[in-house]
Order: C-alpha cells, then structure tokens, then sequence
C-alpha cells in the first residue's frame, strides 16, 4: 500500500509511541512482586513491540522509543505508585485509539488493534491491587479531617490570638492530639469492619495522612511574623492539598476530579471563614488584646 506522506508521518508517530509503550511496560514488570501481574505486563509489553513492528512494515523505517519517557513513566510508578503511573499513560493511550479509528478502512488491522488497547486496559485494571489505594479511604480521612478541622482552628485562632508563635503552639497542640485520636479511631473502626484493611495500617495511613497535613499547614507560622499573611499561605496550601490528592485519586481509581475537589475545597474554606468570624466574635466578647 503507498502511504501519502501525511499518514506516514502519522504511523511514525503511533510506531514510536507504540515502541515507547513497550519499554514501559517491560521496565515495569520487572518490578513486580506477583507473578501473575509479572506475566500481564510483559503479555502486554509484547504486544505493544508487535504493534510497533507492524507499523514498521508500512512504514519502513526503524525507530527508537523516547527514553525520556520510558523514564518518566517509570519514575512516575515508583514513586506513586504503579497504579497511578499504568492509569495515566493509559490516558494517553485512550487518545491514541481514538487516531487509530480515523484510519479504520485504510490499515487492515486497525481494528484487531484497537481490540488489543482495550484488552490491554481491561487487564490492567483487573491486576491492580496496591496497598497504597487499598488504604486511600484512611488517608482520605486524615487529609479530610486534618484540612476541615485545622484550617478552621487555624482562622478563628489567627483572628483571636493575633500571635505566630501563639497560633502554631495552639494548632500543634491541636493537630497532633487530633491525629493521634483520628488514627485510634480508625483502628476501632477498620477491626470492627468485615474488611480486608489491617487495623494498625489503616490507622498508621489517617495518622501520618494527619500529621503531614497539620505540618504543612502550620509551617508558615513558623517561618512569618505576618499572621494574616501566614492564614492567606495555609489555605493556598490547603486547596494545593486537596487539588493534588484529588488529582492522584481520580487518575489511580478512575474517578471524577472536579467534583471531589470542590466538595473538599468548599467545605473546608467555609469552615474557615465560619472559625475566623467566631474568633472575631469570642475575641470581642472576652475582651482579648494580645
């Protein structure tokens, strides 16, 4: 078949994607623990070489995958995970199917391809099973808790104590005793729970999930004497939070973004803004002056 010079640049596209592809996978199944998963990744691995080496055929010329992507990817699931770092190159890939179908009629074996892509996605969603998003509930509960629960302490303390240091003695006393009691009561609830979740690591998941956030949020009173400044600095930190956590979850687990993050976000600066309008008031109403 004589290719325009249009399409064919569009086949050394999906040709080196598809080359690109399989070096991902590859690298990944090495680092796979179960076996089963192993054999998945490198089932898939090699189709993905097959495709490219079919687009080879058309195109006649041999490439290179782009290993600035391989490594990207591939530090992407190391460090959060395998889950998040297979979903977001299938996002990619999603859109590549959707190339594939335009050329539905003029490369015989586009659709058997596409069938494979769906195939692959179908596998992977059926292999993934990591304890990091087996315990994103717990972790949802500490960054919850911690986000609603301290930047509404923070808000109405900024506003009644008018005092950095004062401000972030308060809320570590606050947050820590807050996580640890966060952390006790989700043990109680996961072993009460018909659940696969081991109690200790739930709870270890909301407390760290807690403290982190109650760090982050009070880290700029440490470092700024401007406390209005300091509350400005930790509720962009909060909806920073919540955007990236949400981000990571509705790739990892397929679920909606926009709604999870303002749902969190809401809820949490309203809580805020009703907190500092009650320091206001207590402040008033007790005479403070700091």
């Amino acid at each position: 078949m004589e290719l325009t010079e249009r399409l064919r640049s569009r086949l050394l596209v999906f040709q080196r994607v598809e080359l690109t592809e399989h070096h991902i996978y590859a690298r990944l199944a090495r680092t796979i623990k179960s076996s089963e998963n192993r054999q998945i990744l490198e089932k898939i691995s090699a189709d993905e070489l097959h495709h490219a080496l079919l687009w080879q055929k058309y195109t006649g010329q041999e490439l290179k995958p782009k290993m600035l992507v391989v490594w990207f990817y591939f530090l992407i699931s190391r460090i959060f995970g395998f889950t998040f770092g297979v979903k977001l190159m299938e996002q990619g890939e999603e859109k590549a199917q959707g190339n594939y179908a335009e050329l539905t009629g003029v490369i015989p074996e586009i659709e058997r391809w596409i069938q494979d892509e769906e195939s692959h996605e179908k596998a992977l969603i059926g292999m993934l099973d990591e304890e990091r998003l087996r315990y994103a509930g717990s972790v949802v509960l500490g960054l919850n808790d911690a986000l609603v629960e301290l930047t509404g302490a923070l808000a109405g303390l900024t506003l009644a104590l008018q005092n950095t240091r004062l401000i972030a003695l308060s809320g570590l006393i606050t947050g820590i005793a807050a996580s640890l009691s966060m952390a006790a009561s989700e043990y109680l609830s996961t072993r009460s729970e018909d659940t696969k979740k081991h109690p200790v690591r739930a709870a270890v998941y909301t407390g760290i999930a807690y403290i982190i956030t109650v760090t982050l949020l009070i880290l700029p009173y440490l470092l700024i004497q401007n406390f209005y400044a300091d509350l400005a600095i930790s509720l962009t930190t909060a909806v920073l939070i919540i955007a990236v956590f949400n981000y990571y979850i509705s790739v990892a687990k397929d679920e909606p973004f926009r709604k999870r993050f303002a749902e969190m976000a809401g809820l949490s600066l309203s809580v805020a803004a009703f907190s500092f309008g009650i320091g206001y008031l207590i402040r008033i109403w007790l005479g403070v002056e700091i």
